[in-house]
């Protein structure tokens, strides 16, 4: 696309803006009363019809959803027997056990198993190691209701992700359809659709559950779609000839094959129910994100944090046991004989499990690990705070008033005072750059929107909290890329911290936050960077280590230094992989923005949080939207400059 044009198209937004700001100076700073759409009202409108007389012949729609959560009512409760309560008779404190559930013991036995089975003894010790964890700082009950709720919800999701993903293979309607939906899913917060699950399905765990799976489902239909396309073609033209039908072919065929690459999504849909525990708990789910979530209201550091490490030692079993399963999906081969030779290590869980249950009534300390023996560091993280605070008060203190100052106030009163057509018309300007007309119309209709939403003020605000965080993650995460593709050993050691960090519930980093720095912008932003630093650092990475050997030595040979191939080579054959990695900072910025709102942040988030409170579901999905929103304009414009990159990149080649 020719430059000048642009320039001309640029000049004559910013001309009629300037003439409109003149004519009327009161009416184009922000979008008239007049623009505004009730749009909160019409949805909260629709949703009391939903539930109250909308009906499917004599049954209403609530009854259908009070009905369908009664169904996955049953194995939630099934799976809290077994890992949780045991089987009891009579109720309240006369309930006596006669089944107890499974025991410490028996649940870190299969935990080892489990990993010695995925790939070695090293990795059961591991995730052995770390379920001992939980028991030992007291966190065992918690995470076992936390287990109870993951075991339910990541079937479920996979099993939702994988329909979804074969349906839209073979029907590419249903594909055009559900892509838009697949966006909102992973765009809009999770606060907003709380609010609507909350309506139809109850306040509960099973709500929560059904929260859970909206949430982690996504990414396992995007990867079904890949995995099931990359099977060779030629395997599917074998299966075809020898007769078998599509759903022989899907069952026999297509799935193995695709299987590795379908772990992949069963490993995504673990993480990110693991998320989702604490948001969750906000509607009745318990365990350990409730623990999180009562510290983080009663600012007890010490507890909070506790409970975050254990969801953190919970996420990074399953991860590392995903990801191991993955690993060996399809190549494993079961081994000769009778069942129990062939299932040796399910032998000896299920040994252990009756064995310790028989025990547990003489010797109680091999059901429940006893509390006399729990270990707590509530004490060191509050003395650790406690001390920072008295030492460096006035140094942290001079950071934020200098940040404020300098940065975020200046940046704020600058996107605040910008006319909205100005900010409409950069916004499509921008999409035409990069995009076309096609691209110009999307950003310029999600920007049109955000202004007849009446929330221009509260996505200003958004805006440039998430920029200034992003500003500041791309800052430190790339820097950290370069340093971590520079060498194995620091590679591991960032890795190391990035991996910390991934797992960490983004609830958790809030708490020290305001311990350190009070309420407010400053505090959300420190938390959003942490947040939302990972994919800077991890893209960057991956972007440089992908750099072909040729040119770098290309570059070695034509006498180039060590700086000058980073800045001349590595670099620019990097920058679509880290302008992907400046997508992923954004939506998690975004994502997390919703979370600070906790913290007495201003913008959209804290007009999702107030619709959960107040259960209004219109304001709440308005706002989420409108969160999505931005989250597209910017996931398709920088899509679409990660695309014009790499055509250089291809065409120069």
């Amino acid at each position: 696309m020719k430059t000048w044009p642009l320039i001309w198209a640029g000049l004559a937004v910013v001309a009629l803006v300037l003439a409109l700001a003149v004519a009327v100076p009161d009416g184009w700073l922000w979008p008239p009363q007049a623009m505004h759409l009730p749009l909160a009202r019409w949805i909260s409108a629709g949703m009391a019809w939903l539930t109250d007389s909308a009906a499917i012949g004599p049954v209403t729609v609530k009854d259908l959803t009070r009905g369908f959560a009664r169904l996955i009512e049953a194995p939630y409760e099934a799976s809290r027997v077994l890992l949780v309560e045991g089987i009891t008779e009579g109720r309240g404190r006369r309930a006596t056990t006669i089944v107890p559930p499974l025991s410490w013991v028996a649940v870190t036995v299969a935990a080892v198993a489990m990993g010695q089975y995925a790939r070695d003894i090293w990795l059961g010790l591991i995730a052995g190691a770390l379920m001992l964890y939980l028991a030992i700082f007291g966190q065992w009950d918690s995470a076992m209701i936390t287990l109870a709720s993951i075991v339910i919800a990541v079937p479920l999701g996979v099993a939702g992700g994988l329909g979804l993903g074969i349906a839209a293979l073979h029907w590419r309607p249903f594909e055009r359809v559900l892509s838009p939906v697949l966006d909102l899913m992973q765009t809009v917060p999770t606060f907003a659709y709380l609010v609507p699950v909350l309506v139809l399905f109850g306040f509960g765990p099973v709500a929560a559950l059904l929260a859970t799976v909206i949430y982690a489902m996504p990414p396992m239909v995007r990867v079904t779609l890949v995995a099931l396309r990359g099977v060779p073609p030629e395997i599917v033209d074998f299966a075809n000839m020898a007769g078998c039908t599509p759903g022989q072919r899907m069952r026999k065929v297509m799935l193995p094959v695709a299987l590795p690459d379908l772990m992949v999504g069963v490993n995504q849909v673990i993480m990110l129910s693991l998320n989702m525990v604490i948001i969750a708990s906000m509607i009745g789910a318990g365990g350990l994100g409730a623990d999180v979530l009562e510290s983080l209201r009663r600012l007890n550091i010490g507890g909070g944090i506790e409970a975050g490490l254990a969801i953190t030692a919970l996420a990074v079993v399953l991860d590392r046991l995903g990801q191991a399963l993955a690993a060996r999906a399809g190549g494993g081969r079961g081994a000769k004989g009778n069942w129990l030779r062939r299932h040796p290590r399910t032998v000896l869980v299920l040994a252990v499990t009756l064995i310790t249950a028989a025990a547990g009534y003489l010797i109680p300390a091999v059901q429940d690990w006893p509390k006399e023996w729990t270990i707590t560091t509530k004490g060191f993280w509050a003395d650790l705070m406690q001390w920072i605070n008295v030492n460096y008060y006035d140094q942290l203190e001079a950071l934020r008033n200098w940040t404020l100052v300098n940065l975020l106030i200046p940046v704020k009163d600058f996107l605040l005072a910008l006319p909205w057509p100005f900010v409409l018309g950069a916004v499509a300007l921008a999409g035409w750059a990069l995009g076309g007309w096609r691209l110009a119309a999307l950003t310029g209709a999600l920007g049109l929107f955000l202004a007849v939403t009446g929330l221009w003020e509260q996505a200003m605000i958004t805006l440039y909290l998430c920029g200034v965080s992003v500003l500041i993650a791309m800052c430190i995460g790339v820097p950290l890329g370069i340093w971590a593709a520079s060498g194995e050993t620091a590679g591991k050691v960032i890795g190391a911290v990035i991996d910390t960090l991934q797992t960490l519930p983004s609830f958790v980093y809030l708490i020290p936050v305001v311990m350190l720095f009070r309420v407010g912008d400053f505090s959300a932003m420190i938390a959003v960077v942490l947040y939302a630093l990972v994919p800077a650092v991890r893209y960057t990475a991956h972007g440089l280590r992908s750099v072909p050997e040729e040119l770098i030595e290309a570059g070695i040979v034509s006498g180039a230094t060590r700086g000058q191939i980073l800045r001349k080579i590595r670099l620019p054959m990097a920058v679509p992989m880290m302008l992907l990695g400046l997508n992923q900072t954004i939506l998690l910025a975004l994502s997390m923005l919703v979370i600070t709102a906790l913290v007495g942040t201003r913008d959209l988030g804290q007009e999702v949080y107030i619709a959960l409170t107040k259960a209004d579901v219109g304001r709440g999905l308005v706002a989420g939207l409108s969160v999505a929103a931005i989250a597209i304009i910017a996931d398709r414009l920088i899509g679409a400059a990660a695309k014009g990159a790499r055509e250089r990149l291809e065409g120069g080649a």
